[in-house]
This record gives structure tokens, C-alpha cells and sequence, in this order.
């Protein structure tokens, strides 16, 4: 019987998926953050040495890609040109807000 996961359970799997990519990126002084995930589409953002890299394309298409598509049922593709949805765009800069005040709440309850 074919069970449909939820996005929720999806994006679980695709942030677990990118921490194991991470570190390959890392060392190379980049890193992949994500952004969301809609229509079998995984939404990052290259961050750091991978910013403008002549082989960012090739390491999202023949890298990324690849290991999401392989390990995440419903990933169809990874596109990183940050021409992202509104509504997904919307929950990531909600998200990253979320964790900016988290940040500053527990700095400031450090001092």
C-alpha cells in the first residue's frame, strides 16, 4: 500500500538529509541553508563560499539534487535561485525571526 507522508515529515527528512550534506560544504567555507519545500520542489539558499560559486550549480544539480531525490520520497527537484514562492518565502523569514528572537532571549537571560 503507498503511503503519502506529509509536508511536515518531508521537511524533517530534507533537513536531515542537508545536515548530512553540510559538512562537504563546510569545509570548502559554504554552506546550504533551507528554505522550504512545495510541489516536490526543496527551496535553499547557498550561503558563504558557495555564494556565487562557479560550481554551485553543479554541486546543487549533481550533488544535492541527487542524494534528496534518492533519500526523500516527493523531491522532484532543488532550485536555488532564490525565485522562491511568496507563501514559502513568507514561513522561512517567519521561521528565521523566530529564531532571531529565541537568540536574543536566551543571550539575554545568559548575562
Amino acid at each position: 500500500m503507498f503511503r503519502v507522508m506529509d509536508d511536515q515529515a518531508i521537511e524533517k527528512q530534507i533537513e536531515t538529509v542537508l545536515d548530512k550534506v553540510r559538512p562537504f560544504l563546510q569545509r570548502e567555507g559554504g554552506d546550504i541553508e533551507y528554505i522550504g519545500f512545495k510541489d516536490g520542489i526543496v527551496y535553499v539558499r547557498m550561503v558563504g563560499a558557495c555564494q556565487g560559486c562557479l560550481y554551485v550549480d553543479a554541486d546543487i544539480s549533481e550533488g544535492v539534487e541527487i542524494i534528496l531525490m534518492e533519500e526523500v520520497p516527493g523531491v522532484i527537484k532543488v532550485d536555488a535561485s532564490m525565485d522562491v514562492p511568496s507563501d514559502i518565502m513568507n514561513a522561512y523569514l517567519e521561521r528565521k525571526e523566530k529564531e532571531l528572537k529565541e537568540k536574543e532571549a536566551s543571550s539575554s537571560v545568559a548575562k
